[in-house]
């Protein structure tokens, strides 16, 4: 395979830009970064112009569950294509909501199946089942994840997922959640749990241990309830986002649309103070609900509602929601690709492989301008044909 040879680039590196950079790839992987005045460029090899473009790492979206008016589990290879033209070069399909235990089942094996072709897919993130029916755009309406939590339920679902899910949404007040933790970690060590879709007090995630302590949030600020503070009154409640912005250890998913519907500019610039740039993951929470814009929200266009008219995820890529965060917080370029990168390969443990630009990483990129509109997309070293 051919040396090629990406020149002219803005290079976004993980503490920064390299103006005027270079980017060598062969057999699919970097294998060199450096200035352009350094560059010589070997004989027959392939030169890729980046023509003063910003060349990043792909995105990694953890959470996304689909796009197009198509869901992930059912259309895997379509949907993900979609994806992958606007930089999303690594993906977690996240199981629907309202799925039955049996569609759940068929959809898991559905994404299995297309990983083989779709190379994007790097895994499952289960959003539940265990989390309170309580929150969320099915609120009230989930058809399997309450009540007893039974070895009979959980068990095929775990046993059919087996290394390929990364992430399960918990919800750690629910009674007996640590039956199907223990059950989970040990069929999938290196799996990640995450809270949310939760009231949980931080006593009650503390109560999981460190052994199984959640290393993420699900949508920060977004389907969690919180405790009463106090009864004497006008005391404000704290739970699962309280919990993720006092750990500095802890991962937060933030969904940042364009008009901040859910998440404020302003909590957006409070979540990216507590946090740091290197504890919040982007992620679209894209979805295929195709409701009416409820009252209010007509001008709205990066937004999902489902037949009820709740907010129901978005229609966010993750082009659009690097652009966003720049806007509500006023971060940098380097930082948005930290956040839609970098940290979410972190999450998954996969940042040895994706996440950053560095020699002996796979060559996973992707090409935008300072709008972060995509102009290019090289897949394992390949540049993508659309």
């Amino acid at each position: 395979m051919a040396i090629k040879f990406i020149k002219n680039a803005n290079v976004v590196l993980e503490n920064g830009i390299i103006w005027n950079g270079y980017i060598t790839v062969e057999d699919g992987k970097i294998t060199s970064v450096g200035k352009g005045i350094e560059l010589e460029i070997s004989q027959g090899a392939e030169v890729i112009d980046a023509e003063g473009a910003y060349v990043g790492p792909g995105f990694v979206d953890l959470h996304i569950h689909g796009g197009i008016g198509c869901n992930l589990f059912a259309e895997p290879e379509k949907v993900a294509e979609f994806f992958l033209k606007h930089g999303e070069t690594s993906i977690l399909p996240t199981s629907p909501g309202m799925y039955s235990h049996e569609e759940l089942l068929e959809g898991i094996e559905n994404v299995k199946n297309a990983m083989d072709t779709a190379k994007s897919i790097k895994g499952i993130y289960m959003e539940g089942p265990y989390i309170s029916s309580n929150y969320g755009a099915c609120k009230g309406l989930v058809r399997w994840n309450t009540g007893d939590i039974l070895e009979e339920h959980y068990k095929p679902l775990v046993d059919a997922l087996g290394s390929i899910v990364k992430v399960w949404t918990i919800a750690p007040e629910r009674e007996g959640i640590m039956k199907f933790i223990e059950y989970a970690r040990k069929a999938n060590p290196d799996c990640v749990f995450s809270v949310g879709h939760s009231e949980a007090t931080p006593q009650q995630i503390r109560d999981l241990g460190t052994k199984y302590r959640p290393k993420l949030t699900t949508h920060l600020m977004n389907a969690t309830g919180r405790q009463t503070g106090s009864d004497s009154g006008g005391v404000k409640g704290y739970g699962p986002d309280e919990y993720c912005l006092a750990d500095k250890d802890m991962y937060a998913e933030l969904i940042s649309d364009l008009h901040g519907v859910h998440v404020h500019s302003d909590l957006q610039r409070m979540i990216l103070k507590c946090k740091g740039v290197h504890r919040v993951v982007l992620i679209t929470d894209s979805t295929s609900y195709k409701g009416q814009n409820p009252k209010g929200l007509e001008h709205v266009d990066d937004l999902s509602f489902n037949d009820l008219g709740r907010l129901a995820g978005s229609k966010l890529t993750m082009d659009k929601a690097c652009r966003n965060v720049m806007a509500h917080t006023n971060c940098g370029i380097a930082e948005a690709f930290v956040m839609a990168s970098l940290n979410p390969a972190k999450v998954i443990g996969m940042d040895g492989e994706i996440g950053s630009i560095e020699a002996g990483k796979i060559a996973d990129l992707v090409f935008v301008d300072d709008k972060f509109n995509v102009k290019q997309v090289m897949l394992n070293g390949e540049v993508c044909k659309f």
